[in-house]
């Protein structure tokens, strides 16, 4: 499987490599026969490199520790279920996994474009995905070879980091990188576009589907991360703006800023630079994040370390920047259109805003996270900044993309008149100022959080019109009754009310984050066995103590009774784990979640004669983010539900 493996990789990258050969003769001769020769290379790239990850799959499977890779992240304690994880646990097979995707989504394309090849965009869509493929399957074939063996055979693998070992870590990598490489598509379909002059909405639209399934894979994996973090490092948070976390979510804001000023070019022909120079920062800022996670430039508890593929990215980055500003600056031109916002107090504007506001967060999350990098050229050190850099700038810019997200269904598109924005603005805005009045009154303080739950409250109220005034036109229509309308409503116009969705989703989320970080309590105690500790309205009561052992580690185990108001409320056990190969201690959390609040309790140390030391958070409304996510996850699935063509009699 070895020698499988690495011909396999090595075969892909020649076909990936012939592909773009056949693809720039096809052109310069104008035959069609090498773009023909070019899709079916893509297809075999794709088939040889699925054999490569099988290969690599097996080898985790079947043991072999002989290949360094998997010796370096599995050990035969490992339960399979983690075996799986660790094909995606380093870089090497993270980067196969990521050339693997990626010839399939290429492959997806060609097959989709099979009666198209006459078109010379196509020509250049397939030229873009097989470049880009060919990048990874150098890499793969050079410096980052997963299939590289050790001078001798071990006895056994060093095991999987211990904070891997964790279900979500199943499923955070891959949806990630699936977003990261989805957006190579639309990328391919722009740079087509530029080259070839097509520069209508036409790619907008044929891109669309493979836009929203980016989108949603890359919020998928961002969720999926923080609830990581959440349940397994044990700090009692699920956001840090570690490097790593930053380097997901800068593309997943121009992504999203992008899918707003879609709409508007689609409805209204304007835009249209703006919306290359987003769905082009967008790639690069995929390609960036790889570079910044793969390079070891910056320090993060997720990264890779130095690898020697720093290089390799960042010149692929600069050359595809500076060609794809070529290409833009050199369509202008046909870019630009005669047609402009018409009005501030438009639904054009509403969205611009919205971009303006989403690029300034994504700015300066990007200066927080390569500042390291800009201190260090400067100073000759790396001076890092931490959490209370980015809460302190970002802040105020969500709050007000919270409030531009209410503002939006409330402006008509080109010009609103002053009498509708009156009677559009009335209702949500005096319930919002009642809402805060009354949180104030219950003893709620702080400008931030009181301003958030108040713009939260402006904005559900402007979704809820939204939905029961589409709701009443639709019964006043066809005489249907609520029950029926409503879904109907929803499902007729999906592509709409999928975006409400995804806004309230939105919404709850930042009322999860207010909460939880605001208003969260934390408190330490060392307990023998019959002590009790307070916090909050909760007390936690030690009754006994457990040790065992599982498979590759030991675990201890504290059993604790919970009262909340005096009155009984469960039990809660957080355990203290020893991995035998890694030699490495961990905290597993005990949570216990209502849709009030978190009680959030880690082991942090354990004495031989049973003493404990707890670390208790009380962590108000998070749930509502993990909530709030699915909802968002549905909206944009929604939004993608194909409509089915009418058929002539």
């Amino acid at each position: 499987m070895v020698t499988i493996g690495n011909l396999s990789v090595f075969i892909a990258f020649v076909v990936s490599v012939l592909a773009c050969a056949f693809i720039l003769v096809g052109l310069m001769k104008n035959d069609i026969r090498f773009i023909e020769s070019a899709r079916r290379s893509i297809h075999g790239a794709a088939v040889i490199t699925s054999l490569a990850t099988v290969a690599l799959v097996y080898l985790f499977f079947t043991g072999n520790f002989q290949v360094e890779y998997v010796a370096s992240y599995s050990d035969r304690a490992l339960p399979a279920f983690y075996k799986l994880t660790s094909f995606w646990a380093g870089q090497k097979g993270s980067l196969l996994f990521w050339a693997w995707t990626l010839s399939l989504f290429a492959s997806i394309v060609a097959y989709r474009t099979r009666k198209e090849t006459q078109s010379r965009a196509t020509s250049y869509i397939y030229l873009v995905l097989a470049g880009t493929l060919v990048l990874f399957l150098f890499l793969l074939s050079t410096v980052s070879n997963p299939f590289d063996l050790l001078s001798f055979v071990p006895e056994d693998g060093q095991g999987l980091n211990p904070m891997l070992q964790n279900p979500g870590m199943i499923w955070h990598p891959p949806t990630l990188f699936l977003g990261y490489i989805g957006f190579t598509v639309p990328f391919a379909y722009a740079i087509a576009a530029l080259i070839t002059g097509k520069l209508d909405a036409a790619w907008l639209k044929k891109t669309r589907t493979w836009t929203i399934i980016s989108w949603i894979f890359l919020t998928i994996g961002i969720i999926l991360g923080g609830q990581w973090a959440y349940v397994e490092l044990g700090w009692g948070g699920y956001w840090a703006w570690d490097p790593v976390e930053n380097a997901s979510f800068i593309p997943w804001l121009v992504a999203t800023a992008f899918l707003h000023t879609a709409i508007i070019q689609e409805r209204r022909n304007i835009m249209r630079v703006w919306n290359m120079v987003l769905i082009v920062l967008t790639f690069l800022l995929c390609i960036f994040g790889t570079y910044l996670v793969r390079s070891g430039v910056l320090q993060s508890v997720h990264d890779f370390g130095a690898t020697g593929l720093g290089g390799y990215f960042l010149a692929f980055l600069i050359i595809v920047f500076l060609a794809s500003l070529y290409l833009i600056v050199e369509s202008y031109g046909e870019l630009s259109t005669d047609h402009t916002i018409e009005s501030f107090l438009s639904r054009e504007a509403t969205f611009l805003f919205n971009n303006v506001v989403l690029l300034a967060v994504a700015f300066s999350t990007t200066f927080g996270t390569i500042f390291p990098l800009i201190s260090e050229l400067f100073t000759g050190k790396k001076i890092t900044v931490g959490q209370p850099f980015f809460n302190q700038v970002n802040t105020p810019l969500f709050l007000f993309l919270l409030l531009l997200t209410g503002i939006c269904p409330l402006i008509g598109w080109r010009k609103a008149s002053a009498s509708n924005l009156r009677k559009n603005f009335l209702a949500p805005s005096l319930i919002a100022a009642a809402g805060t009045a009354l949180l104030f009154a219950l003893g709620l303080r702080g400008g931030y959080p009181l301003t958030s739950f108040g713009f939260s409250l402006f904005v559900l109220v402007t979704i809820f019109n939204e939905f029961r005034g589409g709701t009443r036109a639709r019964m006043k229509l066809t005489g249907e009754s609520a029950f029926k309308a409503l879904p109907m409503l929803i499902y007729k116009m999906r592509r709409r009310y999928g975006g409400y969705f995804v806004h309230l989703g939105v919404v709850l989320i930042i009322i999860g984050i207010t909460g939880s970080s605001a208003y969260k309590i934390e408190k330490k105690a060392t307990l023998l066995k019959g002590e009790s500790m307070k916090i909050g309205n909760y007390e936690l009561h030690y009754d006994n103590f457990g040790e065992f052992e599982d498979r590759n580690r030991y675990v201890y185990t504290a059993n604790l009774a919970v009262f909340k108001d005096g009155r009984e409320a469960g039990t809660i056990s957080p355990e203290r784990r020893y991995y035998i190969n890694a030699k490495q201690p961990t905290t597993e959390v005990s949570i216990r979640s209502t849709l009030v609040e978190d009680l959030y309790v880690t082991m942090p140390g354990v004495s031989r004669d049973g003493q404990i030391t707890l670390s208790v958070t009380v962590n108000p409304l998070l749930v509502w983010i993990w909530i709030g996510s699915l909802i968002m996850v549905l909206g944009g699935l929604l939004a993608i539900i194909p409509y089915q063509k009418k058929r002539l009699a």
